[in-house]
């Protein structure tokens, strides 16, 4: 059994590939202004949560 064969049988199915690429470039070029737009402190914040010690939560 191939696959092809059930793609081909589906109508407009070369429209998929494109939408899914525009998806993951929106997606992905959002996720970068975020990334270069938030506030430093937060990203620090975020990243240290980890290694926090527990006197930090009392």
């Amino acid at each position: 059994m191939k696959f092809r064969h059930y793609l081909e049988s589906i109508t407009d199915v070369g429209i998929y590939p494109m939408v899914s690429l525009f998806i993951f470039f929106v997606f992905f070029s959002l996720l970068a202004v975020w990334a270069f737009k938030a506030n430093k402190s937060y990203i620090n914040t975020i990243k240290n949560i980890p290694l926090g010690n527990d006197n930090d939560n009392k």
